[in-house]
């Protein structure tokens, strides 16, 4: 491994995104269609995409950047795998969408009821309409109104779910527990009032809301592993805490709209032995093409229509492109058994290699990975013990953008804010280790002056 430092770089020229930027600022709210596309929280202007392959992106300006967002996640094959793209390419020769079924949405649902072990499968387009009509579901089966979820955890943006809250067991003005105000302009306060809200790995807190309000509850909605605030890792014991929400004859959905076949083809639940009533998928399940789904056992699953009682509907559910893409992506998954072991090897040793270089820089940051997903916190303190939205939030912002514009500015691109996960697909090797190894160790040693280590 190289163990000369990069000097300062040239900057790279970045006219061409920022003429973009001004362009789509004017005809677009922020100029981007996802908030943190923005850069708001690392600052500069954000670099507008013209290709990607591999573990590549090439921007605007036509400047070469090591990924890893991998379109935050679903490219766990890497860019313009040679598999999804011949699969779209064949499904696109018969029409883009049909507003009727199609042979390949049964052979996904097929491959997924088989790699997960769900009974039943809907599709629909994205994420949030995955966790909104699986809360829907939860809501019509038990005839309960209240929703529990996590602070930190996101669930796509559908108003029940832009709910967080203050701190400790989580109370609003009356007291009432677990009840939070809501988190976006343009949701009313009734509905969050109906979400109640407390913190991801105190299974003391939960089981004291569960004790209090669970015979309200139709559902508990959770990320499995945490990828929203950055990588958190569930502990045993809040393992064993969710699954006793189910005694309370409340639902257990698991959001795996990021860890679903990113850690393993059973996903985060299959990793962790969970028991969900249901789970919602999303990114790799449609090989980077607008797909989401949702699915459980057949006895709560055939309350949805036209089954049952509870509607759902979308014109482009199952939609052929996306399902070819879906189909390609997952038949390559499970033909790579060694995979995932690959992927987690990788990760491995890029958190290793982070640790050192900035220990060496005098920076103090903490590491949370899993499989091939990984969050450096830049905080003071151990590797792992960072478990909870509150340790997260401790995080050094600032500390965090100067490292981030560090690494952009040596050709790496990384998640732009300290609340992500970051993704490793498949094609990143040694050579894209040792650059990112390179870069970051340069990248700490200006942090580290800058923080006057």
């Amino acid at each position: 491994m190289t163990t000369e430092l990069q000097a300062v770089p040239t900057p790279a020229p970045t006219a061409h995104s920022e003429a973009l930027f001004a362009r789509a600022r004017a005809v677009t709210p922020g100029g981007v269609n996802s908030p943190v596309r923005a850069f708001r929280s690392v600052g500069g202007t954000p670099r507008f995409i013209a290709r990607a392959d591999g573990a590549y992106l090439t921007d605007a300006d036509g400047t070469r950047l090591l990924d890893y967002i991998g379109s935050w996640g679903p490219m766990i094959l890497g860019h313009n795998h040679p598999a999804v793209r011949e699969a779209i390419a064949d499904a696109l020769q018969y029409g883009t969408s049909f507003g009727a079924p199609g042979e390949r949405e049964v052979l996904l649902a097929e491959l997924v009821t088989r790699l997960t072990g769900v009974d039943r499968v809907r599709f629909v387009s994205s994420g949030t309409e995955a966790t909104m009509s699986a809360l829907r579901l939860a809501r019509g089966m038990t005839g309960r109104k209240f929703i529990v979820k996590f602070r930190g955890n996101y669930h796509g943006h559908a108003d029940g779910l832009l709910v967080e809250a203050g701190s400790g067991l989580l109370t609003n003005a009356d007291g009432a527990l677990g009840a939070a105000a809501p988190s976006s302009a343009g949701v009313p306060e009734e509905y969050a009032g109906l979400t109640l809200v407390t913190e991801y790995n105190d299974p003391a807190a939960l089981d004291a809301l569960m004790a209090a309000r669970g015979s309200e509850v139709a559902a508990l909605i959770f990320e499995p592993v945490v990828g929203n605030a950055g990588v958190l890792i569930p502990t045993p014991e809040f393992l064993a805490a969710l699954h006793r929400v189910k005694t309370h004859g409340a639902l257990l959905i698991a959001d795996e709209v990021m860890t679903g076949f990113r850690l393993s083809l059973g996903g985060a639940t299959g990793l962790l032995g969970l028991r969900p009533d249901l789970i919602c998928w999303g990114k790799i399940i449609g090989g980077g093409l607008p797909v989401g789904a949702y699915g459980g056992r057949a006895s709560v699953m055939d309350f949805v229509s036209p089954q049952g009682p509870v509607y759902q509907a979308g014109t482009l559910s199952g939609n052929p492109l996306a399902m070819a893409a879906g189909l390609a992506t997952l038949s390559a998954l499970e033909a790579d058994p060694d995979l995932y072991a690959r992927l987690g090897a990788y990760t491995t040793a890029l958190a290793d290699g982070l640790r050192d270089a900035a220990s060496a820089a005098g920076v103090p940051i903490s590491i949370n990975h899993i499989g091939s997903m990984l969050t450096a916190f830049h905080l003071d303190a151990p590797d792992g013990s960072v478990r909870t939205y509150t340790d997260a939030a401790a995080s050094d912002t600032k500390a965090f953008a100067r490292w981030f514009q560090g690494m952009l500015g040596r050709g790496v691109y990384w998640a732009p804010s300290q609340f992500e996960s970051i993704f490793v697909s498949g094609v990143h090797g040694d050579a894209e280790l040792n650059a990112t190894l390179d870069a970051a160790r340069a990248a700490y040693v200006d942090l580290g002056r800058e923080l006057g280590a």
